[in-house]
């Protein structure tokens, strides 16, 4: 089971830290990717790391202002997300799927999927 936590309000500007904890199973051997649905949009893949933490993708939108990292010995994941913008409201999704060190994905292929956290970006 993934459980995502540290989403909320921020304001323009504004930073969060998001961590994506996994219970009852180990992130070892899984890329994880942290995806985003904004309402009336479809879901996006926004970054992912692969099993080895030495490979990570970001989405043209994110790039240079959110950080993927993880710890396996933790079983978690993070997501530093800095100069946050309005655009980026929406809930924040972390998947999980057993792959290839150097696979990290952004679409939509991973097999758990976490509940989701809310990101705000407001004044």
């Amino acid at each position: 089971q993934l459980a995502e936590s540290g989403g909320g309000l921020v304001q323009p500007g504004g930073s969060l830290i998001l961590s994506c904890t996994a219970s009852e199973f180990t992130l070892d051997y899984k890329a994880i990717g942290w995806f985003r649905q904004a309402p009336g949009k479809e879901r996006e893949g926004v970054s992912c790391i692969d099993s080895s933490g030495t490979v990570t993708n970001y989405a043209d939108s994110v790039k240079g202002r959110f950080t993927i990292s993880r710890d396996n010995v933790k079983n978690v994941a993070y997501r530093q997300m800095n100069s946050l913008k309005p655009e980026d409201t929406a809930v924040y999704y972390c998947a999980t799927k057993r792959m290839f060190p150097a696979m990290c994905p952004l679409t939509s292929t991973y097999d758990d999927w976490g509940q989701g956290t809310q990101v705000t970006v407001s004044s």
